[in-house]
């Protein structure tokens, strides 16, 4: 007998017995599914993460660990912001360096009217917004004239918005910022993705921040570098310099998001693996179902395999005939069971708005090892047909 012919049988047996087959296949289906779920949403909020945390391309940041013997010449030492404006005059002479974005922050209050609340006043430069893409969803982001005359205008968050305005239009209102004068000329789109909360923020041109505050420093500076294959030795340079410049050691240094990002997806594939691993318990119990059901069909079809081998069928034939069932029913399960978790991750991905990464290789996982299902758990019901006696199953009743 063909192939065809018995995939043919295969099928008409499945017809034959469709809730049965249903059932039996729900495990497969399920199994296949969890799954395919539990890896494509892994990887999207992989993805997701390591975005969230490196940010924008090509960029490593600078920061300042003073050593031991700093501190104990200068107990205020945390107190003051670790980058002059010295300092980034010397890192634009780096030639690895595309641009430097710098910035300050201070904790300050922000009053309309009799209403008061607390902020986080920024002080950005110009590179900041466009390394960063800041997006206004009302009114309009900083121009060059902003940042180069020092005017007192600022962007604020959506959440200042909802808080000081009560989710007014507060385009050209005037707020006070440390009992300064500032017009609002724009309010911030409300950020998405698994790491991003609004909270409120006022960002200001550096200079109209240096105005307000009295400081010229800067307390976080990012480095842009043209392309990755420059990052780490621009990164190397701006802390050697930096060093140099300060007289200290290992003072200032480079952290490499990337890095830490790859940590952290390491983490996320093992618990993707482990979760999986949990799912795939369900494919377990999905194969013995199948054989518990190929068992059923043997006992139910006895006489028909007697009359097959008296009619000169031999084992092999029989043991192919029960393992093309087999393979088929779990074949046909874990196609549906790809759709389902296909369908299932991209809804999941839809709302909690990060990629879902179902991938080439994960679906041909998903069938191949359904057919290894059909083989592994078909292979015993095959096998006990294929050793039926052919005059045992003649008489069976």
């Amino acid at each position: 007998m063909s192939f065809m012919e018995n995939l043919m049988m295969a099928l008409s047996s499945l017809k034959a017995h469709k809730m049965r087959s249903i059932l039996t296949m729900l495990g497969i289906i399920i199994g296949v599914g969890a799954v395919i779920i539990v890896v494509a949403i892994g990887q999207g909020g992989e993805a997701m993460l390591k975005t969230q945390i490196t940010g924008p391309g090509n960029t490593v940041e600078l920061f300042y660990q003073p050593s031991d013997e700093e501190i104990r010449s200068n107990p205020n030492i945390f107190q003051q912001a670790p980058f002059k404006q010295e300092d980034i005059r010397a890192l634009e002479q780096i030639k690895e360096i595309k641009s430097i974005v710098a910035s300050s922050t201070q904790f300050s209050t922000a009053r309309l009217q009799q209403d008061t609340v607390d902020v986080s006043a920024t002080g950005i430069n110009q590179a900041y917004v466009k390394l960063n893409e800041m997006k206004v969803e009302k009114g309009r982001s900083f121009s060059t004239s902003d940042f180069l005359g020092g005017r007192r205008v600022g962007l604020v968050s959506h959440v200042i918005q909802e808080e000081l305005f009560k989710g007014k239009n507060p385009i050209g209102k005037v707020i006070n910022v440390a009992n300064q004068p500032i017009e609002i000329i724009g309010v911030l789109e409300k950020p998405t993705g698994l790491l991003s909360f609004s909270s409120m923020e006022v960002y200001l041109p550096f200079q109209t921040w240096r105005t307000i505050y009295g400081s010229s420093d800067y307390t976080q500076v990012t480095l842009q570098a043209e392309n990755s294959d420059q990052l780490q030795t621009a990164g190397k340079k701006a802390a050697k310099l930096l060093n140099n410049m300060h007289n200290t050691e290992d003072s200032y240094q480079v952290l490499n998001m990337e890095e830490i990002a790859a940590g952290i997806g390491q983490i996320t594939r093992i618990m993707t693996l482990i979760i999986g691993s949990i799912a795939g318990i369900s494919l377990f119990v999905g194969g013995i179902g199948v054989m518990n059901i190929m068992l059923v069909s043997v006992t139910e079809r006895t006489r028909e395999i007697g009359i097959r081998m008296a009619l000169g069928a031999t084992r092999a034939q029989v043991l192919t005939q029960f393992l093309i069932e087999s393979i088929t029913l779990t074949l046909i399960g874990g196609i549906l069971g790809i759709f389902l978790g296909w369908g299932t991750a991209s809804i999941v991905s839809f709302f909690a708005g990060w990629p879902s990464l179902v991938s080439w290789q994960v679906v041909l996982g998903g069938v191949v090892f359904s057919m290894i299902i059909g083989v592994v758990f078909g292979l015993l019901p095959a096998n006990k047909a294929s050793k039926l006696d052919p005059i045992e199953s003649l008489r069976y009743e």
